[in-house]
């Protein structure tokens, strides 16, 4: 038996574990086209997720030294700390399609529009627990400001566990997916999380962290997948959702397969 079949008898789902239908989740929003000026995590992005129908858009969230929420996915700009600036420092910064940042207001604004999209909020990891609490604190006071602290309309995913396992702790009826691959399934579960959200190396390395998912009954997710091949590999495998940079891509994939796109 060669390699090659080995993999693939890895790779391949078991009956059980086709679900025939799973959900596209733009990364950083509907990023990659012209009408959202192929800025990530851009308001036009969100927008441009929500009108494209896909299941989820995700975006990343920082804050500054004087707890402003900022939609932004690296931890500085040009080279300046956001968590040790304040909002002031980085208020006129413009991004790629000539958008400020978008503040977590201007991007829940939009993202009340369409109640239908779900909203993939990342908190991006700060440097103790002490600002991560304040940090989810805040998020929880603009969602309900926003009336968006739903679990049909929001779902949480991270890299720090901390994040995690207090979210998971203080909203339980929400999806918190943990990003990280330091941690396996079944410890998650028993710390109270409810998801995973892993990069698609790490299923194909640990392809049983899979089943142990299931057998918590956990949500799960795939990141960051963009091409054709490792998609349909992944919705083979029967993720619940599938982050990508290429959401139309993807939405082919699955009508190819004859799976149903979540929406």
């Amino acid at each position: 038996m060669t390699i090659a079949v080995l993999v693939a008898g890895l790779l391949m789902p078991s009956v059980a574990d086709a679900q025939n239908k799973s959900g596209i989740v733009a990364h950083r929003g509907f990023w990659n086209c012209e009408e959202a000026g192929y800025a990530k995590n851009s308001v036009a992005a969100l927008r441009c997720a929500q009108e494209a129908g896909f299941w989820g858009s995700e975006f990343d969230v920082n804050m500054t030294s004087d707890g402003v929420l900022i939609v932004y996915h690296d931890s500085d700009v040009e080279g300046k700390k956001i968590e040790k600036h304040p909002y002031e420092t980085f208020k006129d910064f413009k991004i790629k399609n000539g958008e400020v940042i978008p503040t977590i207001d201007m991007y829940l604004e939009q993202g009340s529009k369409y109640p239908e999209t779900m909203l993939v909020y990342e908190l991006k990891p700060h440097s103790c627990a002490e600002v991560e609490d304040r940090f989810m604190e805040l998020t929880i006071a603009k969602l309900k400001e926003h009336e968006l602290l739903d679990p049909e309309r929001v779902m949480f995913i991270s890299f720090s566990l901390h994040i995690c396992e207090v979210l998971a702790k203080e909203l339980p009826e929400f999806t918190v997916q943990y990003l990280n691959s330091d941690k396996n399934p079944e410890e998650l579960a028993k710390k109270g999380i409810n998801g995973v959200d892993f990069n698609k190396e790490l299923y194909r390395v640990h392809r049983k962290w899979y089943d142990m998912a299931r057998a918590h009954n956990m949500s799960v997710n795939v990141w960051t997948v963009n091409k054709e091949s490792s998609m349909k590999e992944m919705f083979l495998m029967g993720v619940d959702q599938l982050t990508t940079d290429n959401p139309l891509e993807a939405r082919a994939v699955l009508k190819n397969i004859g799976y149903e796109e979540l929406k």
